[in-house]
């Protein structure tokens, strides 16, 4: 069966859609899209949102998932050959059947000449075979917690059973930009390979401040769609609108607006220390209590992150360095916003046997 290498931000991105799906925000945008939303890509947190479960076609952002079942499927280096089934209508690279190509030169043209033939013919060889690939889709989509979403074929043409929502996009976006080759390849603005010098088609790249990628779409039916992706200082946001007829404007104002009220709160960092704890019956009166996790959650200025710690008041020796010793619970509005573990910084051993007779009064000196 086919699976997700990278699974280790598999639990992240679950979180990243239940919070996708209950934080409901003011309307602070006005945009001409007809669904729409702007997420904090490493909390999920959604900053704006209109019609953001509509189920709507998505044109070539489809390519987002063709480009990363590919690169999770196949080595960048696997040479392919273009067929005549290649072949197809709208955007292309302008392969020619009988060519040799390496997958990571037809992934340049998928993601900045939006290439259908090179959709066809990245599917072809990495399903192997168009159905059998789309099916990875597919599968991909439903375990990144994609629910509203349906594949039906790697370039995004037209199709009854072919449709997603502006926030299962995000989610895909927030994923395959945690992907290094995806995330290079994506903001690559132009790149000659051989005799073919390929331009993204993402006028954002240019145009906004920040902007790192992703990826652009149109046909008659589902109108302009554009999936795009901005950082400043330490916040990654992913915007998406699907038929949306001013698009670039669209997405700089709902970053203006995400970088301008929002910043990063910093919950806890790795290995910084949380708390000591006394230590009964052991060489060291305390043991230091480190954050094995870093997190951080966007914040309006004026909101509050609580934070709920749940771990023992003491340990008994011996203490072994590395083992965890609980978790810090966040939450904003009395709604779950994340937890960090916690880990136990140094070994304590026990008190020797002859020493253990002046443990309780060691333990009583720590209550006074």
């Amino acid at each position: 069966m086919f699976k997700i290498k990278g699974r280790q931000i598999y639990s992240v991105l679950c979180c990243i859609a239940a919070l996708c799906c209950v934080t409901v925000q003011p309307q602070a945008v006005q945009i001409s899209a007809a669904s729409a939303v702007l997420i904090e890509a490493e909390s999920g947190r959604v900053l704006y949102e209109q019609n953001a479960d509509q189920k709507m076609l998505i044109a070539s952002t489809t390519k987002i998932m063709t480009a990363l079942v590919a690169i999770e499927s196949c080595d960048l280096n696997e040479v392919i050959e273009v067929k005549q089934s290649h072949m197809v209508e709208g955007s292309s690279m302008y392969l020619k059947p009988g060519e040799a190509l390496t997958l990571e030169t037809l992934l340049y043209g998928l993601m900045l000449c939006s290439g259908n033939d090179a959709a066809l013919a990245i599917a072809d060889h990495c399903g192997p075979g168009i159905d059998a690939f789309v099916q990875k889709m597919n599968h991909t989509a439903k375990e990144l917690g994609m629910m509203h979403t349906s594949f039906a074929n790697p370039n995004g043409l037209d199709d009854a059973a072919h449709y997603s929502t502006a926030r299962d996009m995000a989610i895909l976006a927030s994923y395959a930009m945690e992907n290094e080759t995806f995330a290079r390849i994506a903001s690559t603005r132009t790149i000659t390979i051989g005799n073919r010098t390929m331009v993204n088609h993402n006028k954002l790249l240019s145009r906004y401040e920040g902007c790192i990628g992703l990826k652009t779409g149109y046909t008659k039916a589902a109108g302009r769609t554009l999936v795009s992706c901005a950082v400043r200082d330490d916040m990654k946001l992913i915007a998406v609108t699907l038929k949306d007829g001013n698009d670039w404007a669209d997405h700089a104002a709902l970053y203006d607006y995400g970088f301008k009220t929002y910043h990063m709160q910093q919950l806890s960092i790795p290995d910084q220390v949380a708390m000591q704890i006394p230590v009964l019956n052991g060489c060291q009166k305390s043991v230091p209590i480190l954050y094995e996790t870093a997190l951080s959650y966007p914040v309006k200025d004026g909101e509050k992150i609580e934070a709920q710690c749940v771990a023992e008041s003491s340990a008994f020796a011996p203490v072994e360095a590395g083992k965890k010793a609980g978790e810090v619970r966040y939450t904003l509005n009395d709604m779950d916003i994340g937890c960090a573990d916690l880990y136990y910084g140094t070994s304590v051993e026990p008190l020797p046997i002859q020493g253990r007779g002046v443990f309780w009064k060691m333990a009583g000196a720590f209550f006074k």
